[in-house]
């Protein structure tokens, strides 16, 4: 009798959750196109985008991490809501800031507020959704950068300048803030219906669980060690490809440029494809298909070769790398414990933001002493050191007592 209400409060939950990772997305396209037109109009120099990046990845930091420990204390739907309302006011404050301190300061709240629903929307998924779902949610953050630039592309094409680009992006995030105001008791109960601890039998122990003994699990450090290898081989994939394809293979700026959207679009696509492909194979063959995928196309851009086998490679890299974050999200608590995973997916969230600042960095200052043909080499290194932090979490989770904390 109750069904069709579960079902509807089930989809409207789930097209909010959709709807937040495009908004996630969003401001990054914003920032690429908006960037010239911003320090032309406020009188600063272009590497001053550098500024913001680093308080914007500052805050990302602090509320990822912090993410998984408030939940507890607020509910997931609560910490949406006041995340993304702080994401708008954010968004609001470039629209009319009249220079860099103010701007700095937005990029600081944008990155709290973005990072707390990262962290907030990865742990409820990883105890709620399917496979098919977490990874067509984690699709939505590359259609959300996809659909940026063209925002603001509209509003410099049709005379209202930089400004109003994102303006009309808080708007959405006011009115997505809302929404989460107004399904909090259906978050609530999602979150209350989620799957059961793996570890723990059909319900998991009551009681709350100390933060130390969270972090005292060495499944949880391998784990957010997994994901800031992962996101550095993503990011550095896409960062250094075009350098890679242009210096070292041949290809021209055109077709180099055309490539490296090939391996962003091979991502985007990998994750509706195996977003269906893992609800049959099962989450974990199709995470170590992934990832030993991965390690093949970091070999094929390491051979030396024509410029297409280097192409190759990046797209198998781009498809493989898919699945990966969700699925280890997903797999979290199968590592941790349920009443271990909201915690532990807020520091792997904070983990892969700092693997995806420091890994690519860090290749940059190798490729400047060596050569950009390190590449290939490096993200085939990466992509084994990812492999066997994986399998070292699961072995270590094998250990993990029955009774969490």
């Amino acid at each position: 009798m109750s069904t069709p209400s579960r079902v509807r409060t089930g989809a409207t939950v789930l097209v909010l959750a959709y709807l937040a990772f495009v908004s996630l997305g969003l401001p990054d396209g914003l920032l690429g196109v908006g960037w010239p037109f911003i320090s032309a109009d406020l009188t600063v120099p272009t590497e001053a985008v550098g500024l913001l990046l680093t308080s914007g990845t500052a805050g990302y930091l602090v509320s990822s991490v912090l993410a998984g420990f408030s939940i507890a204390r607020l509910g997931v739907g609560w910490l949406l809501a006041g995340s993304t309302a702080l994401a708008s006011l954010a968004l609001t404050g470039y629209a009319s800031s009249p220079g860099l301190p103010m701007l700095i300061g937005c990029a600081l709240l944008l990155g709290l507020g973005s990072g707390a629903i990262d962290a907030g929307l990865n742990a409820y998924a990883a105890g709620v959704f399917g496979p098919r779902q977490m990874n067509w949610m984690h699709a939505c953050f590359g259609l959300g950068v996809a659909i940026g630039p063209l925002v603001m592309t509209t509003a410099l094409g049709v005379g209202l300048g930089w400004r109003w680009g994102y303006g009309v992006v808080a708007a959405a995030e006011a009115v997505l803030a809302l929404a989460f105001v107004l399904t909090v008791r259906a978050w609530q109960r999602g979150a209350n219906a989620g799957r059961p601890d793996p570890g723990g039998g059909p319900q998991a122990p009551a009681g709350p669980v100390r933060i130390g003994a969270t972090l005292a699990l060495p499944a949880v450090w391998f784990g957010a060690l997994t994901f800031a290898v992962y996101v550095g081989i993503e990011v550095a994939a896409g960062l250094w490809a075009f350098l890679l394809l242009t210096e070292d293979r041949g290809l021209s700026a055109t077709l180099a440029g055309l490539c490296v959207s090939i391996y962003w679009g091979s991502l985007f696509a990998g994750r509706v494809v195996q977003g269906l492909v893992a609800e049959r194979l099962g989450s974990r063959t199709v995470l170590l298909g992934s990832m030993y995928g991965m390690a093949a196309g970091s070999a094929l851009v390491a051979l030396p070769g024509p410029g297409w086998l280097a192409v190759l490679g990046l797209a198998v890299i781009g498809f493989g790398a898919a699945a990966v974050f969700p699925l280890l999200t997903l797999s979290t608590a199968d590592r941790v414990g349920r009443r271990h995973a909201d915690r532990t997916i807020g520091l792997q969230i904070g983990a892969s933001g700092l693997g995806g600042a420091l890994i690519p960095a860090a290749l940059g200052l190798l490729i400047g002493r060596v050569s950009v043909a390190v590449l290939g080499p490096a993200l085939l290194l990466l992509s084994l050191t990812m492999l066997g932090l994986y399998w070292a979490s699961n072995r270590r989770a094998a250990r993990r007592p029955v009774q969490d904390g």
